[in-house]
């Protein structure tokens, strides 16, 4: 009798797993693929002027012409002041944010990277790979790839515009989905990139396409809208960027 009850519990949970299972059009599977998160950039220009504002609110303007990183991130910033002309370091942990502009030679490289890949003419925008907006860093204590000690450094906001529940940031070392080519022709398929560090509450995290699933219901599971609309069983890692966007949107009505 047990055994029948239980076996009876098992099939329920399945097919109610099942029956959650959402199918999206092709274009709404469009829509969701579209990257909606900023070019991460790793070099700023040493020939636009830099705003570096410390924690105790002085602000700083100036020609950033060196910076210090442990695994990509920054933690070290040497600027000369546009007006002193003196020169001044400092370390992540005085600063709160930081507002830098992009090095000509690393949008010229994304650019050619953008035009390598076929996938990235339907996904992602060319304009942000030739940004000439300023990018906002932000002081955050995070343990590199969840296995360091938690250390401050000064990571970027690719989200800089739906980031008041969830800030997505940029890793520098993060690695991207391979796809293939033909003799030299422009790669068909992969691009997508794999791992982010992540905020939400209190939490930061390093968060790899391969845990996306594990930490799903942490990011969304406090929205049964969302998790209705866009159940984990039905969605995949390629949709990040739309998922927190959706999430954001639907969470402020």
């Amino acid at each position: 009798m047990r055994l029948k009850t239980l076996l009876l519990a098992v099939c329920v949970a399945s097919t109610t797993a099942f029956a959650q299972k959402v199918k999206y059009s092709k274009e709404d599977i469009k829509k969701m693929e579209t990257y909606l998160f900023n070019e991460g950039f790793n070099t700023p220009s040493p020939k636009k002027t830099s705003t570096i504002i410390l924690k105790d609110g002085t602000t700083y303007k100036g020609f950033c012409n060196k910076i210090e990183t442990k695994k990509g991130q920054i933690y070290e910033v040497a600027i000369k002041d546009s007006v002193t002309k003196k020169n001044a370091t400092f370390n992540a942990e005085q600063i709160n944010e930081m507002y830098v502009y992009p090095s000509n030679a690393e949008k010229i490289a994304k650019v050619a990277k953008y035009m390598g890949n076929i996938r990235n003419f339907g996904t992602k925008k060319l304009t942000k790979n030739t940004n000439n907006d300023r990018i906002y860093f932000v002081n955050q204590t995070v343990s590199l790839k969840n296995k360091k000690d938690d250390k401050e450094f000064l990571m970027q906001v690719i989200n800089p515009g739906f980031d008041d529940i969830i800030s997505v940031y940029h890793d520098p070392r993060a690695k991207e989905t391979t796809g293939f080519s033909v003799m030299g022709s422009p790669q068909l398929g992969g691009g997508v990139i794999k791992s982010y560090y992540v905020k939400k509450g209190n939490k930061v995290m390093w968060l790899h396409k391969d845990d996306f699933e594990d930490n799903y219901d942490f990011l969304f599971g406090d929205n049964a809208e969302f998790m209705k609309k866009y159940p984990k069983n039905s969605v995949e890692w390629d949709y990040f960027s739309f998922l927190v966007s959706e999430y954001t949107a639907m969470a402020n009505g």
